[in-house]
């Protein structure tokens, strides 16, 4: 099929797509449609967000339609606000010359009282989510009775945020002659048990790599030890002062951390996650369309309201479990035909985990180095200069203030003024980045053996053999409950009822904030700088195990590899303002 002209669809939705624009089928379109046209099969349908889904499985229900017919005849489930919104206005364009059609979209997070009035005009198609429907439906504002077709849209997100009562129960009040479409980035044995109790007979089709083989998609990623992972993502933001992109976190918390880090540096961005409320939600990504926001940190399950072409970076802050959730992500950029790039920030044992990935997409990723200070700062320069250079002052301004400005600068020679113009807009990112150190994973600084120099920290935790330590026993807790890397900490020496550690400077109060959190058999951690605790003796660095039942251990006498220091420029200004960076001026800051 070439064409949607192709397909047996009624006159009055080929002449919407004729007025959209739409012209060739999807792949997904192309293999659903036929069938779906048929109406006699249950179907399930994987396929990633941006292929096309909503049109796959909208324009074939509304072929079957009746509009003279004033009953619910159609049920779309969607995990989000956000996605029923935009479901149904994508239906309401489909059919727009289908006089008599009514959609209508309930959802939670506004009063009810609206939706229950737009229900109760009958209308023929209803996208819901699951929650909100069931709410309808004790209060006995609408009725299934009618119902011919329901349609599961990311039925994995809706199996991931905790609907799958709420599906069921759906389905067991729906009658037994319907048919079922239900469609889904991925087959995962919740969605195929939910599929096997509610469904007959179906048949699958598949394009769910379809944005995974994307070849406009260049896939990079940066190998940075854990605690510097902020800290590369804070270069990478600097390093594309074009930036139009979504940041993916695994958690609501560090989506939120991330996004408040940032915005207190000045940063154009805002999280995006479920704890958020619907009317939060809904500003964000109204600012992120409206390029009022460059940058949003988002989790998976929330970014699937997004409907976004010209996303140019998305970055992943953290791999996610799923490798097939990292072509969901990817996705989101290269759209309609442009090329994006999607990185990854990630450790050295992570490194496996992109190989996974690369057998999966079946394209090989880039190992890129995180760019060092000089390269930031040349970078922005360039963008500058080009943007001084392509800029077009309206007339009206130049002679407005020509005078003025004649005055002003009439002795500056040109060099001076321009030299001025461009520090005015770069000494933040020159100040930020002037002593800045290698981020990427295994650079072994020079100088400062371990213990012995100020590039490293010496801490003291209050856990010793009493609490069941020894030295490699207490690095196995600081390891897994940091994701710090085991060569990074190194001089460990286990006492009675206290221990103390060595680790690079960069990384002390990354430890100390996630350990100091921690409980280890009930005991609360408790983290100080060695030379501040008053646990016996150890002040001021390192001494040779002693006497008096100390334990040292020293898995490495030449001192660890350890990555560079995360240190930052507070300062505000330049580099995310003006014309096309982000910093300064509204922040983006959303609180709820």
């Amino acid at each position: 099929m070439n064409s949607f002209s192709s397909f047996s669809l009624r006159e009055e939705l080929l002449q919407a797509l004729s007025d959209l624009g739409f012209e060739t089928p999807t792949p997904i379109q192309q293999k659903v449609i036929p069938h779906l046209l048929q109406g006699d099969k249950d179907i399930i349908g994987l396929a990633q967000t941006g292929t096309g889904k909503t049109a796959a499985f909208g324009l074939p229900l509304l072929n079957h339609v009746d509009v003279s017919v004033r009953s619910v005849q159609g049920l779309i489930l969607s995990p989000t606000r956000e996605l029923c919104m935009q479901i149904q206005t994508e239906m309401q364009k489909y059919g727009d010359h289908m006089r008599g059609l009514r959609i209508a979209a309930v959802y939670g997070g506004v009063p009810i009282m609206g939706q229950i009035r737009d229900v109760k005009a009958n209308p023929q198609i209803i996208v819901a989510t699951p929650g909100r429907l069931i709410d309808l439906l004790e209060r006995k504002a609408i009725s299934l009775e009618q119902l011919k077709y329901v349609v599961l849209d990311e039925a994995d997100e809706m199996l991931n945020m905790g609907f799958r009562e709420d599906i069921e129960l759906i389905l067991k009040n729906t009658p037994a002659e319907k048919r079922t479409w239900l469609f889904s980035a991925t087959m995962s044995n919740d969605v195929r048990g939910i599929a096997k109790r509610f469904m007959k007979e179906w048949q699958e089709y598949s394009v769910a790599a379809a944005n995974a083989t994307n070849e406009n998609i260049d896939h990079q990623y940066f190998v940075a030890n854990h605690h510097n992972r902020f800290e590369t993502l804070r270069r990478l933001l600097d390093f594309a002062p074009n930036i139009y992109g979504i940041i993916f976190t695994r958690t609501k918390q560090d989506c939120q951390d991330v996004a408040e880090k940032l915005m207190k540096m000045g940063y154009h961005v805002s999280p995006l996650h479920g704890d958020m409320d619907q009317k939060m939600r809904s500003k964000v990504l109204e600012r992120f369309k409206s390029r009022q926001l460059q940058v949003i940190v988002a989790t998976d399950v929330a970014a699937r309201g997004i409907d976004v072409n010209d996303i140019t970076h998305v970055i992943n802050y953290e791999l996610p479990d799923d490798p097939e959730v990292y072509t969901h992500r990817s996705g989101r950029t290269a759209r309609a035909g442009k090329s994006g790039i999607c990185m990854s920030i990630v450790s050295p044992k992570q490194i496996s985990n992109i190989r996974q990935i690369e057998k999966l997409v079946k394209q090989k990723f880039h190992k890129t180095d995180i760019p060092d200070g000089a390269e930031v700062v040349r970078k922005r320069l360039f963008f500058y200069m080009e943007q001084i250079a392509t800029a077009e002052p309206k007339d009206d301004f130049a002679k407005m203030y020509y005078d003025f400005m004649h005055e002003q600068f009439d002795g500056v020679d040109k060099d001076e003024l321009i030299r001025k113009l461009i520090w005015l807009q770069l000494k933040d990112t020159i100040d930020a980045y002037q002593e800045s150190e290698d981020l990427n994973a295994g650079f072994e600084r020079k100088g400062g053996a371990a213990g012995g120099g100020a590039r490293y920290k010496r801490l003291f935790i209050n856990l010793g053999e009493k609490d069941g330590l020894n030295p490699q026993r207490l690095l196995q807790f600081i390891t897994e409950s940091t994701d710090i890397e085991p060569n990074l900490i190194d001089r460990i020496t286990v006492r009675d009822l206290s221990s103390f550690f060595n680790v690079p400077a960069d990384a002390a109060d990354y430890i100390r904030e996630h350990l100091s959190s921690k409980k280890f058999k009930n005991r609360k951690v408790r983290l100080e700088d060695a030379e501040q605790s008053s646990g016996g003796g150890e002040r001021g660095g390192y001494r040779g195990p002693s006497g008096g039942g100390e334990r040292g251990y020293s898995r490495n006498q030449s001192g660890p590899r350890f990555s560079g220091d995360t240190r930052s420029s507070r300062g505000g200004g330049e580099h995310r303002g003006g014309g096309g960076g982000y910093k300064g001026g509204g922040r983006g800051r959303e609180r709820h």
